[in-house]
């Protein structure tokens, strides 16, 4: 689990491989006391390290992972944000950011409002139907307060100092980048799909019942409430 607090930005090295995405990535925190099989959040994406030799972090992704995220747009030399996985003794100051990417959105504005900017992103509705205004989204691995929906997209408000120690500083219009939403918001629509499922079934139940001369399901529990009682 992260929490959206960029830790570190680092350039990539090297890009290579067919199948399989090969990154090396420079890093100074992270490098300096990672270990094989550690999670680390590649631009919000959690991958795995390989390889490591104090300066620098080898990862692999898979093809699902490129297909579902902006991993391939990267190339030796463009900067990521890094952000170890959270341990019990830390600070939570960002939200709960899981690394699993929900969908890939573009840049599409960037307008100055006194010291901060106001940054418009598309999202794809996966990412949209859990972004609420006020809410937290996770951009790049960044953790990010929502300022304005739409139907399209969302904007929020990047402080000078969060756009100087990210990706961010790189950036343009028409950049690709990883979106994750809330998982607050997606454990709620588990939560309450089942009940507003049952509440659409039980008029249809009521109805058929009525048509075929029977009582419904709903006065049948009544039924044998009473005669327990």
């Amino acid at each position: 689990m992260f929490t959206g607090l960029v830790e570190e930005t680092g350039r990539v090295l090297e890009v290579s491989g067919g199948g399989m995405l090969r990154l090396k990535v420079a890093s100074s925190v992270a490098a300096a006391d990672a270990s094989p099989g550690d999670s680390i959040s590649v631009n919000g994406v959690c991958l795995t390290v390989s390889e490591h030799d104090g300066e620098s972090l080898v990862f692999y992704a898979m093809d699902e992972t490129m297909r579902r995220t902006a991993l391939g747009n990267l190339a030796e030399g463009s900067l990521v944000n890094l952000e170890r996985a959270m341990s019990a003794q830390d600070r939570f100051g960002g939200h709960i950011v899981q690394g699993h990417v929900d969908g890939v959105g573009e840049v599409r504005s960037v307008t100055p409002e006194g010291d901060a900017e106001l940054w418009e992103f598309s999202a794809p509705e996966s990412v949209l139907r859990y972004t609420v205004e006020k809410g937290s989204i996770c951009v790049d691995g960044i953790s990010l307060t929502v300022v304005s929906v739409s139907e399209s997209g969302f904007v929020v408000s990047i402080l000078p100092q969060t756009k100087a120690q990210t990706d961010l500083s790189e950036l343009g219009i028409g950049s690709r980048v990883n979106l994750e939403a809330d998982v607050i918001g997606k454990y709620v629509e588990r939560l309450v799909a089942p009940r507003t499922s049952r509440r659409t079934e039980e008029p249809a139940d009521a109805a058929g019942a009525a048509e075929n001369g029977e009582e419904p399901a709903e006065g049948r529990r009544l039924g044998r409430e009473k005669q327990r009682s």
